[in-house]
């Protein structure tokens, strides 16, 4: 029996029938509604007609998180006064409780994209609802655009609703009509009628550190404890207390145990019975409940009792290292609309109490919205559902924000050496297969090509372990792992085991070819092999080639890598073959000075303890690299031998000469490695390919400049010289600044830096010579050198005086006494020299650019200051017609 009195206690119920009339006018619209006004329960309900008087429709709902679909599905289902699996039903991965007579599904929008891959006009489908917009989950933005797309070529009729509690409604409103060109689609505002909640600010004490990667100050998981026990002292109910993740959800837990109040711990890999008992609330005279939960609980569930929200403040976003092909979670601030969510968790069913751990006036200061997904994540599977969408680029897809240019060049490198798309980008016969798989791409490649290795069922074992990471408790050593999940009875077990049979299905049927059996969600049916690239979602997913990308080895099957050396047999070999397909670039050589270098460049160490410490090459599954780190920490790797490295890593294999300018000199080797280990090693002393060479020694310039050379007194005053020229006169003159020189190395360096072969040939080149080539010969100008920039000056004595050109100005240093009578400043290519008068012991008195002026006003006080310290010299009164000499007094009398 339907449950109206429950029913009608939702806000939402008043915005039913302007959603349903703007569906019949448009097909699409928004909806906005706060947390807790029945939008996930009441609105798909009214969608099928299964409440009021709307006509019969079959109804998609898709939800971001398994946890979420499961609770709508059974809410729903109770509000209609029945048990999942009728009217309303579920399918998550690895778990479906649907039927035919079912007209309300809920799904998560993995489980969306894969229906799309296999049936894109959703033929069975009459309304498709994807809840929580706003969390901007990369597989809800696909689904988006691939629905939108559908609606715009294939099924104008099928009617599509974005819904969200604190979206950019007028960015969806755009979007959803993006490719049709109607306008912007109807938003329907639901306001809210809850309960409402007060806020409170506990801001942490002073000197709590900024949290990074995924470390978090214990102080602050202290101040979230105590305001845990703060709350339970003031309010009544249970206390849902957000946290950015498991292991700070354990250690605050411990930090609780003390509490009267039972502490449960709500995440993502929880087991579905705890779950359950978490969503199902507190037995009538039970106790009161502390719900330690991460963002799974913002949004579409309700947990009973709760009338109380600590929020930690902070939240869990991935990171994607693309150079490194390393991903990792960081720690973040939450935004304005995740501290929303969080917010409507505790007025759902009763007035509520909130306490946000941070200062009030640092409230303002936070992002209105959460990091889109497909900002900073891997994008490897996002660009092969567009590549098997038909639009390899991702282009022509209505996304609210566009994947970066660097991040899919990266994912399509992944994916081309795997052999999912060929060289233009387009998805392969192999690639549509990895898609259906609901796997990572990697994953699918290590279930495809380990399956005729070690057969279907411990590969698919092995992915299983992959594509959800075990418990730390399990330990770094994957082979181990393996064997704790066998045994294990906790959570993880029991979904690594449900896992591991829909992937043995789904292999089974990839590998064999066959399509029946399949399940209906696995992804294992087969593709048609037509070939073309249609942009038309209606035939892409048929298209592919089974072209393999050249210069992929590791593209096709194992085989296609190197020389099989049988089959891998133990656990520990199985493991390490599996997960070195997975991730070739992670395989890992041990390091002469600890720690192990990846094939990827990467460094990379084990933890202390390790039972992996003496392995010498290992297959990293699991690994994260912090800001601050110099190396990545491996969580999770499993035992590899090197020619298994070489089977699995094949594509990543070169051999060939390498000369490079490395340590200061020039170094040969004919090299064998494995990206970036050196397999094997040969010097190649003069056999080494003078091109190579050249090139090398040119590198060598650029990284140390022309100094490499020798440079006599001579030649950097010819290089000073032409310098000045440049820098007054322009061209013809040379630019011989060392970024130019390097520059031009090839040109004025010949034909010397063909016979060099090491840093010592170089610094037998004379620069200064070799510098000659690069003067203006050709103009003629070359001649003009000693007179646009003499070396020398003559001076009035007779004296040849030496320019100095290193400065802003030309200098001449020379005796006051061989100056006199010289009325104008000595110029160059036009520039007044500066000149530094001197002392008769050769140290400075004066320095002028005009002399005329120092004639006049200087010359009195330097004669006054220096005629009684050198008597024996001329200080005439009238320096201006006074003969020039370079003697003193008696000798000029002598030889007068």
């Amino acid at each position: 029996m339907i449950r109206n009195d429950a029913l009608d206690r939702l806000p939402v119920r008043h915005a039913v029938p302007e959603l349903l009339a703007a569906l019949d006018l448009r097909g699409t619209a928004v909806l906005s509604a706060p947390p807790g006004t029945g939008k996930t329960t009441l609105v798909p309900l009214a969608l099928a007609g299964l409440i009021g008087e709307g006509p019969r429709r079959r109804v998609l709902v898709a939800e971001p998180r398994r946890m979420a679909a499961r609770a709508a599905a059974r809410r729903m289902a109770w509000l209609l006064g029945e048990e999942v699996g009728g009217t309303v039903g579920f399918s998550v991965r690895g778990e479906r409780r649907s039927g035919s007579s079912t007209r309300v599904e809920v799904v998560t929008t993995g489980i969306l994209l894969q229906r799309l891959q296999r049936d894109p006009e959703l033929a069975e489908v009459d309304v498709v609802l994807l809840d929580e917009c706003h969390e901007r989950h990369l597989d809800a933005d696909t689904a988006m655009a691939f629905l939108v797309d559908v609606r715009a070529t294939l099924r104008p009729e099928l009617k599509l609703i974005a819904a969200s509690a604190t979206s950019d409604a007028a960015a969806w409103a755009d979007l959803l009509t993006a490719l049709d060109g109607g306008g912007p689609a109807p938003v329907v505002w639901s306001r809210g009628e809850g309960h409402g909640s007060r806020v409170f600010f506990e801001a942490p004490p002073s000197g709590i550190r900024p949290a990074h990667g995924t470390w978090v100050d214990p102080a602050l998981l202290r101040h979230v404890a105590a305001t845990v026990r703060l709350a339970l002292e003031r309010h009544e109910g249970d206390v849902l207390c957000f946290l950015p993740g498991t292991g700070e959800i354990a250690r605050t837990a411990g930090m609780l145990a003390d509490v009267d109040a039972e502490v449960l711990q709500l995440h993502g890999r929880a087991p579905a019975a705890v779950q359950d008992a978490v969503l199902r609330g507190t037995e009538p005279g039970g106790r009161r409940r502390v719900v330690l939960a991460t963002s799974v609980a913002e949004s579409s569930l309700t947990v009973p009792g709760v009338r109380i929200v600590v929020d930690s403040g902070l939240a869990r976003e991935p990171r994607m290292d693309h150079a490194r092909g390393l991903g990792s979670l960081a720690t973040v601030t939450v935004s304005e609309a995740t501290a929303t969510q969080r917010t409507g968790r505790a007025g759902r069913e009763a007035f509520g109490f909130v306490y946000r751990c941070w200062a009030e006036a640092s409230d303002g200061g936070r992002p209105r919205f959460p990091s889109p997904e497909i900002k900073v994540a891997d994008l490897a599977d996002f660009a092969l559902r567009a590549a098997c969408w038909g639009d390899p680029t991702a282009e022509g897809l209505a996304l609210l924000d566009a994947p970066p240019a660097g991040a899919m060049t990266a994912a399509r490198s992944v994916l081309g050496s795997i052999g999912a798309v060929d060289e233009a980008g387009r998805a392969t016969d192999r690639g549509v297969r990895m898609s259906r798989l609901g796997l990572h791409p990697r994953l699918g490649r290590a279930l495809l090509d380990g399956a005729p290795e070690v057969g279907v069922r411990r590969a698919a074992e092995v992915v299983a372990l992959l594509s959800e990471e075990p418990p730390r408790d399990y330990g770094d050593d994957l082979a181990a792992a393996w064997r704790a999940a066998r045994r294990g009875a906790d959570g993880y077990g029991a979904r690594w085991k449900a896992e591991a049979r829909r992937l043995e299905r789904s292999a089974a049927e990839a590998v064999g070819g066959g399509t029946s059996g399949a399940s209906r969600d696995s992804g294992s049916s087969t593709p048609s092999g037509a070939s073309g690239a249609s942009r038309s979602p209606a035939t892409s997913f048929a298209s592919g080639t089974s072209r393999t990308p050249a210069g992929s080895g590791a593209s096709g099957h194992l085989a296609d890598a190197g020389t099989s050396a049988g089959p891998a047999t133990g656990d520990d070999a199985v493991a390490g073959l599996v997960t070195a397909l997975a991730f070739p670039e992670r395989v890992a050589r041990a390091r002469e000075q600890g720690g192990y270098l990846m094939v990827s460049g990467s460094g990379a160490r084990l933890g202390e303890g390790s039972g992996l410490r003496a392995t010498p090459w290992l297959a990293v599954a699991v690994a994260d690299r912090t800001a601050r780190d110099a190396t990545a920490r491996v969580r999770l790797a499993a035992v590899v031998d090197e020619d298994m490295a070489r089977r699995a890593a094949g594509h990543l294999r070169s051999t060939g000469e390498e000369v490079r300018w490395e340590d200061g000199d020039v170094v040969a080797r004919s090299v064998d490695r494995l990206g970036a280990v050196e397999l094997t090693v040969r010097p190649l002393g003069a056999k080494a390919d003078p091109a190579l060479v050249r090139e090398a020694l040119l590198d060598g310039l650029r990284r140390e400049g022309p100094g490499l050379l020798r440079w006599s007194r001579e030649a950097g005053e010819l290089r000073a010289r032409l310098a000045f020229l440049r820098r007054e006169v322009g061209e013809p003159w040379p630019d011989v600044a060392d970024e130019a020189l390097v520059e031009r190395a090839g040109e004025w360096l010949e034909p010397e830096l063909s016979r060099a072969a090491r840093r010592a040939d170089l610094g037998r080149i004379d620069g200064g010579e070799a510098l000659r080539r690069l003067l203006p010969w050709a103009s003629g100008e070359a001649g003009r050198l000693g007179e646009l920039a003499p070396e020398r000056i003559e001076v009035p004595s007779g004296s040849r005086i030496r320019v100095e050109y290193g400065g802003e100005r030309p200098v001449l240093a020379v005796k006051l006494q061989e100056m006199f009578g010289l009325a104008e400043t000595p110029r160059v290519a036009g520039v007044p020299v500066l000149v530094h008068l001197l002392s008769p012991a050769g140290r400075p008195a004066a320095v002028t650019a005009d002399l005329a002026s120092f004639w006049r006003d200087g010359y009195r006080s330097v004669r006054a200051e220096l005629r009684g310290r050198y008597p024996k010299h001329p200080w005439p009164e009238d320096p201006s017609v006074a003969e020039a000499t370079r003697f003193t007094s008696a000798r000029l009398r002598r030889e007068g």
